[in-house]
């Protein structure tokens, strides 16, 4: 089972001291090259006039952007620490059973903006970027992952056992799994089968809850219908088959 988790805006303070990101010593070496050219031009980017227009963040975001021309000499600190949003507190990493954070090493990956694709014991230094952002000398960001990510998920995922992306579709469109839309799993999260909406914060802590609840089980579901099940036993879940070949099952959770 591979488990692929967005990053988050949201994340904590730069420690007081530690060593800093050593780009050759993250996984996944075949992204190393995109990585430095895209946190160079972050760097490069964050300190020119227009960067709160480029970055797409309001100004009050203006210590964040300026720790940005400092990304290689920010203390790094392991990724599951950094990100502190709603799916990442449902994931709950520091609540993880010993057994469970075993797995998570090799079954959870975290999708960045700038670093690409990162497992839990990789260290990063906070940095604020979004992946619709528009850097000096790159413009749009995607495009560029969308040459390794594809092939490094797949890769990743291996020959057998279910892919389950817990990605908004902006973070999705850096690279689903290629040739593995039959084994991609994506999780919509609902208040019942009327379908009834709920507010993003919600459902982006349920599917980091589900995260949490796969890891703790210890499961390695092999199809769409097995995760289903092993997630049905906390959640009523409603699985839906791909519109087309190719592409993504869709498991809904429904919360009261």
């Amino acid at each position: 089972m591979l488990i692929i988790v967005p990053p988050s805006e949201s994340k904590r303070p730069p420690a007081a001291a530690g060593a800093p990101v050593d780009l050759d010593r993250l996984s996944f070496p075949e992204l190393t090259a995109t990585r430095r050219t895209i946190a160079d031009a972050l760097v490069r980017t964050s300190g020119d006039l227009d960067a709160f227009r480029r970055l797409q963040v309001r100004p009050t975001k203006a210590p964040e952007v300026a720790a940005n021309t400092h990304l290689f000499e920010l203390p790094a600190v392991p990724v599951l620490e950094l990100y502190t949003g709603p799916l990442h507190d449902g994931l709950d990493s520091a609540g993880l059973s010993r057994a469970a954070a075993e797995r998570a090493q090799g079954s959870l990956v975290v999708n960045s903006a700038l670093w690409g694709l990162l497992r839990p014991s990789d260290r990063v230094p906070p940095y604020r970027l979004h992946v619709c952002a528009h850097l000096v000398g790159l413009e749009d960001i995607e495009p560029l992952w969308r040459e390794s990510v594809p092939d490094v998920l797949a890769k990743a995922a291996g020959p057998a056992g279910v892919v389950v992306d817990l990605r908004s579709p902006t973070y999705q469109a850096t690279g689903r799994p290629a040739g593995l839309g039959d084994r991609t799993v994506t999780l919509r999260v609902d208040l019942g089968p009327r379908g009834d909406r709920i507010g993003d914060v919600v459902a982006k802590r349920v599917r980091g809850e589900a995260a949490h609840h796969l890891l703790e089980r210890g499961v390695d579901p092999q199809d769409a219908g097995e995760l289903a099940a092993v997630l049905a036993a906390r959640w009523p879940a409603r699985l839906a088959p791909p519109d087309r070949a190719g592409h993504a099952w869709t498991l809904t959770l429904s919360i009261d």
